[in-house]
């Protein structure tokens, strides 16, 4: 490894939500991407969905245009973590989510939380790693 792969890097693209905070929309750091947690917001309108397998669908959009402005793909994906306001959509998130990762799913936490940002219904963040 060169000394430029263990130089963190800022990642950030129009094409997903800007941060609504002092955060990054990812960091790269050598081969790892840390994607933050994607809100179901479309970029282009602010809009969100108001049903929850629309939203989990958004989010996913969000996390591969983020992934994509570094070089990376969601087949890198290793680890993400699905924040979701009520436990009760486990079932149509996870339909989606399966849609995205059809081979070798990564590493997932699903966690229900009392509240998110914009009173959106789940948040979804991602860890990707390529091998150089």
């Amino acid at each position: 490894m060169s000394f430029a792969d263990d130089v963190k890097r800022v990642i950030s693209t129009e094409n997903a939500p800007a941060a609504i905070g002092p955060y990054s929309q990812a960091i790269q750091a050598g081969e790892f991407l840390y994607v933050s947690g994607q809100i179901p917001v479309d970029p282009k309108t602010g809009n969100v969905a108001s049903d929850i397998a629309s939203q989990a669908k958004q989010s996913l959009e969000n996390v591969k245009a983020i992934l994509s402005a570094a070089g990376y793909m969601l087949s890198d994906v290793v680890k993400t973590t699905v924040f979701v306001t009520d436990i009760n959509n486990f079932a149509a998130v996870n339909e989606v989510y399966a849609s995205y990762f059809e081979k070798e799913a990564p590493a997932r936490s699903f966690v229900a939380v009392k509240d998110l940002p914009k009173g959106v219904g789940l948040e979804i963040e991602a860890v990707a790693w390529k091998h150089k």
